[in-house]
């Protein structure tokens, strides 16, 4: 795999299918929904006071919720070009446009945070970076967290240095 900025674009070429396919899940993997811990956790209340915390639920989650259905419906545009030939081994590449580089973002990191709050995850697991054999689903979970940190610092570092 292979990522850069071409244009007005950030390019991730020489995809395996392996990796397209988890790129393919941060949509559904972005969804809080049937999981009250990571509803809980994207939608954290601001205070302890009831009165301040209702009116977070009424004025500023609704927003929240739309800012994340379109950062998700922008990634999920995007990964469009992924799809074809499921059953192709090739390597595929996804065009990002700059313009939809906090959308990115945005997904991303609530894909992290629901993840991490389905499985449970500790900060030592979090912070492990050496753990390598994908043996369960949840196995598969902390590599998906780690596989979309590494797209965020791409985003983060291109959209910073470019």
């Amino acid at each position: 795999m292979e990522i850069s900025r071409k244009g007005e674009a950030l390019e991730i070429s020489d995809l395996d299918p392996f990796l397209a396919e988890l790129l393919r899940q941060v949509p559904g993997s972005a969804n809080p929904e049937g999981e009250p811990e990571a509803e809980a956790r994207l939608f954290t209340h601001p205070s302890a006071e009831k009165e301040i915390c209702a009116e977070w639920k009424t004025y500023v989650e609704p927003e929240l919720r739309r800012l994340f259905r379109s950062a998700t419906e922008t990634v999920a545009g995007d990964l469009a070009q992924l799809n074809g030939n499921e059953k192709s081994f090739r390597s595929r590449t996804l065009a990002i446009p700059l313009e939809h580089a906090d959308a990115w973002l945005n997904a991303l990191n609530q894909a992290r945070l629901v993840i991490a709050t389905k499985y449970k995850f500790s900060d030592e697991e979090l912070n492990d970076h050496d753990r390598s054999p994908i043996g369960s689903r949840r196995d598969l979970g902390l590599f998906q967290i780690n596989f979309y940190g590494f797209i965020q610092e791409f985003i983060l570092r291109e959209i910073r240095c470019g």
